[in-house]
């Protein structure tokens, strides 16, 4: 199924890639923003940019930043990307919408 067609938000986006995860038994982990004085914030210690969504399905970890089919990565989410690339003991994913059939092909 080609999800390009439709505008989805990547909040919306997120929610359905959760939600296919769990219906085969992945553990998701996603922190959302909170809404404070100063508009949305997301508490964090340590370096911005971390990956969106965290999957595990032993003995595959998938750390996946996503994105809408426009949207764009910030520096610090670059920093992120660049190191999770290198390493051997992790995944480390990109998905859009247009991504859909291998992002349900990959969590069967």
């Amino acid at each position: 199924m080609n999800r390009t067609a439709v505008p989805y938000s990547e909040a919306e986006f997120l929610s359905q890639i959760v939600e296919v995860a769990q219906l085969h038994g992945w553990l998701a982990h996603h922190t959302r923003p909170a809404w404070s004085s100063k508009g949305y914030r997301t508490p964090i210690q340590g370096d911005p940019g971390f990956p969106d969504l965290v999957l595990v399905r032993p003995p595959l970890i998938i750390m996946v930043e996503v994105k809408s089919e426009r949207g764009r990565l910030s520096p610090a989410q670059q920093r992120w990307i660049a190191a999770l690339e290198v390493c051997t003991s992790a995944d480390f994913r990109i998905w859009r919408p247009s991504d859909w059939d291998r992002i349900v092909e990959t969590l069967r």
